[in-house]
């Protein structure tokens, strides 16, 4: 767990100059280390943002739409809950992040927690594998749209590109692909649809709803493939 909560001080050095009063600074490093009281109330803070820097920092939104969509798909409701579809998500997603999150914990934590760096040491570490994850999963169109929407100029290396520039052009990304995923799995389940409404208009059964006979065979065909499997394997191997 303590791993995960680390994330969400990666970004705070580039908003940080944004928030602050004039006149008035926050020395998070130092010979000394920071205080109890900014050390608990640090942690506090990164209780409270620990899910928006999962959401937007990682492959959990490729997750959690895909499966969304599979859900709406097959037309099953609310089945499985969406508690579970977000437990899933979540399992799939600390697996694919286990090697950025290793690497942060070997290049920043341990060495924060040792003292052997300060606060602001740690920032500059910890978010350095996140950006190699990001900057690997985002294509240069979303990149390219997220500066000109920013309106900053172009950075030269990728290094001059700001954190939430990145975290933009990541989310887009993102989006696209799970859009793209999810429409491959719309379309075997709209034929079983298409067949089904055929049938039951050929032997007159018009006013019987088509997703009354079709969601069984969605179901069976789903559990036969072992599609679960398939598809969770398939997300995690995208981000190889």
């Amino acid at each position: 767990m303590l791993k995960f909560l680390c994330l969400a001080l990666i970004f705070a050095n580039s908003f940080s100059a944004a928030s602050a009063a004039p006149g008035l600074s926050l020395e998070l490093g130092g010979t000394e280390g920071t205080s109890t009281g900014i050390q608990i109330l640090v942690l506090l803070t990164v209780l409270s943002v620990a899910p928006s820097i999962l959401l937007m920092t990682t492959s959990f939104v490729r997750f959690v739409i895909v499966f969304g969509m599979l859900r709406t798909a097959m037309g099953l409701g609310q089945l499985p809950p969406t508690q579970v579809l977000i437990g899933l998500s979540l399992i799939l997603t600390f697996v694919v992040m286990q090697p950025t999150f290793q690497e942060i914990n070997d290049r920043a934590l341990q060495p924060l927690l040792n003292q052997e760096i300060n606060e602001l040491q740690f920032i500059d570490e910890a978010k350095k594998p996140l950006r190699t994850f990001m900057f690997a999963q985002t294509s240069e169109a979303e990149i390219a749209m997220a500066i000109k929407v920013t309106g900053i100029e172009q950075p030269k290396t990728a290094e001059d590109l700001p954190s939430q520039v990145l975290i933009m052009g990541f989310m887009l990304s993102e989006l696209k692909k799970a859009f793209q995923i999810g429409f491959m799995l719309f379309l075997p389940f709209v034929v079983i649809d298409m067949i089904s409404a055929t049938a039951l208009v050929s032997i007159g059964l018009m006013f019987l709803p088509p997703t009354t006979i079709s969601m069984p065979f969605k179901i069976i065909l789903f559990v036969l493939i072992d599609g679960w499997s398939i598809l969770s394997e398939g997300l995690v191997k995208g981000f190889n």
